[in-house]
């Protein structure tokens, strides 16, 4: 009976093991700043080859011309190129604007007209 139970114990520590995603995940840091005259009222991202934005990191935020805020992106992923996406308030002369950029490399981001 103990070398079943010890067995099974095994069985199911190589299981948890193999299902385990990367056991370091950290967290993305970067800067955002805004400098742009226009008030930037939604930022998606995602990580590139995605096919669709994550939630809206500003949320019910937004930021004004001139001002920076740290993003954290938290989504468990080991990646660092991300495709972001930027909404400006209605009546602003600036389009939608879409960029792809190494998060990690540059640890900072300035949204410019």
């Amino acid at each position: 009976m103990k070398s079943k139970l010890s067995g099974l114990i095994a069985l199911a520590a190589a299981i948890v093991t193999a299902s385990a995603g990367p056991s370091h995940a950290e967290d993305l840091k970067f800067q955002l700043t805004n400098g742009t005259n226009s008030v930037l009222t939604r930022f998606y991202s995602s990580p590139t080859g995605v096919d669709n934005w994550e939630e809206d990191v500003f949320g019910e935020n937004v930021l004004d011309p001139g001002e920076s805020v740290n993003i954290t992106i938290a989504d468990g992923r080991t990646v660092c190129k991300y495709d972001m996406r930027f909404e400006f308030e209605e009546g602003s002369d600036l389009d939608t604007t879409e960029d792809t950029q190494d998060l990690c490399e540059l640890g900072s981001y300035t949204i410019h007209e």
